[in-house]
């Protein structure tokens, strides 16, 4: 009797709750399907009016979990718990976690800033919270970033927003800040046209803005020359290490002599 009575309970269960489960079912794999081609057509949206890309990635992934929170709810709805208490009960633990999260909640809040005022954009190369790369994706609390070394680099939104942000692209050119040491023997005039030539020479140094070389300095042991080519953003490293391997070759080969041990003094961009 006993066993047959849970076989009852069980048949009246499956009986009340089998076709609510399998509503269910079938809504959560309609309504996935109709997220699925709302993402898409909203993105197609967003291509044909040319919304920045790191808008797109932003907006679409905001939409994505809305769209799916919604959904969720209506299962519950469909499977019989009441939406009203859930939604009471969910905005209750949205409050405590609201609390508990304050800088998860300060990461979205910069994400959405970064969007707004659009310090830099996928692609860029940016420099920010003591590292430098390119803007590989911009998300709700991260931004990603490829670093000079292919490492990636993510940093939470509320720091990078409310940080300095120095970004290398948004102009299209950059200068390469270089010094080279020379013996106080040397004659300034030809040691300059040496220089300028190095810089005359490499096809990636841009003619505007013109090149400079400068005596900067006169140290203990060397007349410092300040060496100030403009090149592309993209460039920069490739100029960088040209200039010094050809400025090392162009001084020898005019016989100007290069204070030992600092042969080549090389003075990083402040």
């Amino acid at each position: 009797m006993e066993l047959q009575k849970w076989i009852d309970k069980g048949s009246a269960l499956i009986i009340e709750y089998a076709p609510k489960l399998l509503a269910a079912i079938v809504i959560w794999i309609i309504g996935a399907f109709i997220v699925k081609h709302l993402l898409k057509g909203f993105k197609k949206l967003m291509l044909s009016r040319k919304y920045d890309e790191s808008l797109q990635k932003f907006l679409l992934n905001l939409l994505n979990w809305v769209l799916k929170i919604v959904l969720i709810i209506v299962v519950l709805g469909t499977l019989g718990i009441e939406t009203t208490s859930f939604a009471a009960i969910l905005a209750a633990a949205g409050l405590a976690i609201g609390l508990a999260l304050q800088g998860s909640l300060g990461n979205f809040a910069g994400g959405v800033l970064i969007m707004l005022f659009k310090p830099f954009k996928i692609g860029d190369l940016i420099e920010a919270q003591g590292e430098v790369g390119v803007v590989k994706e911009i998300q709700i609390f991260t931004t990603k970033l490829t670093g000079l070394s292919n490492r990636e680099i993510i940093i939470p939104n509320g720091s990078l927003s409310n940080g300095n942000i120095i970004n290398f692209s948004t102009e299209g050119t950059r200068r390469v800040d270089l010094v080279f040491g020379v013996g106080y023997d040397s004659d300034i005039k030809q040691t300059k046209n040496v220089l300028l030539k190095v810089l005359t020479d490499n096809p990636k140094v841009l003619d505007t803005p013109e090149p400079t070389v400068n005596v900067m300095e006169l140290a203990d042991s060397s007349v410092n020359f300040a060496v100030r080519p403009w090149c592309k953003a993209e460039d920069y490293w490739t100029v960088y290490f040209d200039i010094t391997e050809k400025t090392k070759e162009a001084l020898d080969a005019a016989g100007i002599e290069i204070p030992y041990p600092h042969a080549v003094e090389i003075q990083k961009e402040g």
